[in-house]
């Protein structure tokens, strides 16, 4: 597997720049194309009647949504022409109603090998950012690249940390971050407070530290005790000490009214990592 098709989605232009930025040392690293989507987000519910809506209304908010979409397209555009000019890049622009942004963003992220995107979570939170990740996530079933504020120090991180529980999302996120990992000087398989009648009990992260070595990566095994009273807590805190650049897991969520919710240890690490999390369902 190769990152040759790199998406990202944005509704607002206000961490565009450092994600396409994050996007282009990728591409250029693997040789990639990267695909962008502006989107305008027309806030009006469909399906509902609102007392004295009338059409006009209704077309300033699709217009605001158009509006909106050019903006996000002309600061990717400027983006793209502030990277280095070999950037295979396009740009698409399209405004949607809020309950058909995981459609869109969904149906194109399966066609993409990573998408990158900023955190979606924090005090400048933009428009649709939630809904696009999980779009990602857990419709378009692809590998998603999520950016804290200072995005990402390299193209090839040098030391990752991969979040083992034995489940197959976690099992999945590892498959789809084999680039990265392959690249990497250390990667360090992080498994918190196994059970004692799990089935690696004799060997917690064994089969998928040999599998990886197998790949060529650099793979050891490290379990912790659960000394904080989240396991997210404790994941960051060695993500800290060992210094590592990349942490890659599974991503968690439940269903709730047709929507994909991520799930809390999911939420805990996105709202406070300090690095890149690669994650997938």
């Amino acid at each position: 597997m190769a990152y040759n098709s790199i998406l990202t989605a944005a509704s607002n232009t206000d961490s565009l720049p450092q994600t396409i930025a994050t996007a282009a040392k990728i591409c250029a690293a693997h040789d990639a194309h990267l695909d962008i989507l502006a989107i305008g987000i027309d806030r009006m519910q469909a399906g509902y009647s609102y007392m004295g809506l009338d059409m006009a209304t209704v077309q300033i908010a699709l217009e605001r949504a158009e509006t909106d979409a050019r903006l996000v397209e002309a600061a990717a555009l400027a983006a793209i022409q502030a990277e280095t000019p070999s950037l295979r890049a396009s740009v698409e622009a399209l405004s949607v109603q809020r309950p058909a942004v995981g459609e869109v963003v969904g149906r194109r992220a399966r066609f993409a090998d990573l998408v990158v995107l900023p955190r979606p979570y924090g005090s400048a939170d933009e428009p649709g950012a939630e809904a696009i990740i999980e779009a990602a996530l857990f419709e378009g079933r692809a590998p998603v690249l999520v950016l804290p504020k200072s995005g990402i120090a390299s193209a090839t991180p040098e030391r990752i940390i991969i979040a083992w529980n034995e489940s197959a999302e976690a099992m999945v996120a590892v498959r789809l971050a084999l680039p990265f990992l392959r690249q990497a000087k250390s990667v360090s398989i992080c498994v918190i407070d196994p059970p004692t009648h799990g089935p690696e009990r004799s060997d917690p992260g064994g089969l998928l530290c040999q599998m990886l070595v197998r790949h060529g990566v650099k793979a050891e095994v490290t379990v912790l005790a659960r000394t904080l009273p989240r396991v997210s807590d404790v994941l960051l805190r060695h993500v800290v000490d060992q210094n590592a650049d990349l942490l890659v897991m599974g991503a968690y969520g439940h269903s709730r009214l047709r929507e994909s919710i991520l799930g809390g240890p999911t939420r805990d690490i996105l709202e406070q990592t300090l690095v890149p999390v690669l994650m997938a369902h």
